[in-house]
């Protein structure tokens, strides 16, 4: 027993020193024994570890590229000398107004005789809208009546634009009246409506992307009035207002694709 318990004590320096290493976390420091006399684990040295540098995973760098960028609202008194950036927001807006009017008049379930008043008629002496040369009334709410009397020359042209018009409209023609009747409101009419609404849609867009270029292009102009930083801020802002012109009109086609649709 009194054996046992001596080597007990000759062998618990080393099992410290082995638990130690067990249970010592990765990050610590690796111990280094220094060659020489050693008593028990007291003379050992520890020697710092190298540090590691940490690299952002996949998954950490997909979800750092959903966060929004910072916005951009410079003070439009300040760069009036380089552009009008009020100028441009009223352009984009118009854009925009215009397609609403445009849904109002001619992508609804329910032609009234003023969703024709915009239809443009080709003749001879120029282009007109089609309440210029005829006199538009709704003789039923089946029916539209379009009288060409005071210009009888261009009824076929008149009947020509309507039928082209995308309203899925069937004119016809009676001496110098149109019988213009109203379409049943079927699901195929309202699917047609639908097209309809993204094609003007779409036509809304181009119209915005010519007002973003031809912003750009005045801003290359005046190069020389600025800065670069500040021209990038302007280019950041222009896009900016035409991204959020874009979400503006998807929102009003989301809304009215729900109308037609039901």
């Amino acid at each position: 027993m009194a054996l046992g318990l001596k080597c007990f004590r000759l062998a618990r320096p080393a099992l410290c020193c082995s638990l130690a290493a067990l249970t010592r976390p990765a990050s610590e420091a690796v111990l280094k024994t220094v060659s020489g006399k050693q008593s028990g684990c007291g003379q050992n040295m520890a020697r710092p570890a190298v540090p590691s540098r940490h690299f952002a995973t996949k998954k950490a760098k997909a979800k750092g590229k959903g966060q929004s960028q910072t916005r951009v609202n410079l003070n439009t008194a300040l760069v009036e000398d380089i552009i009008s950036l009020e100028e441009v927001e009223e352009e984009m807006k118009s854009v925009l107004e215009a397609l609403k009017d445009t849904f109002n008049k001619t992508v609804s379930i329910r032609t009234a005789p003023g969703s024709l008043d915009h239809i443009t008629v080709v003749t001879a002496e120029g282009n007109f809208a089609l309440n210029q040369i005829g006199q538009i009334s709704m003789k039923s709410p089946q029916l539209i009546l379009v009288n060409m009397a005071s210009f009888p020359e261009c009824t076929a042209a008149a009947i020509k634009a309507i039928r082209e018009s995308g309203m899925n409209l069937n004119p016809e023609m009676e001496g110098t009246l149109i019988r213009v009747p109203i379409p049943k409101v079927t699901r195929e009419h309202r699917e047609m409506l639908v097209k309809l609404a993204k094609q003007n849609t779409n036509k809304a867009k181009d119209s915005l992307r010519k007002v973003r270029s031809n912003a750009m292009n005045q801003l290359k102009k005046s190069k020389d009035k600025a800065s670069e930083d500040t021209i990038r801020l302007i280019e950041k802002q222009i896009s900016q207002m035409a991204d959020d012109t874009v979400a503006e009109l998807d929102r009003h086609l989301a809304v009215k694709t729900k109308e037609l649709l039901g």
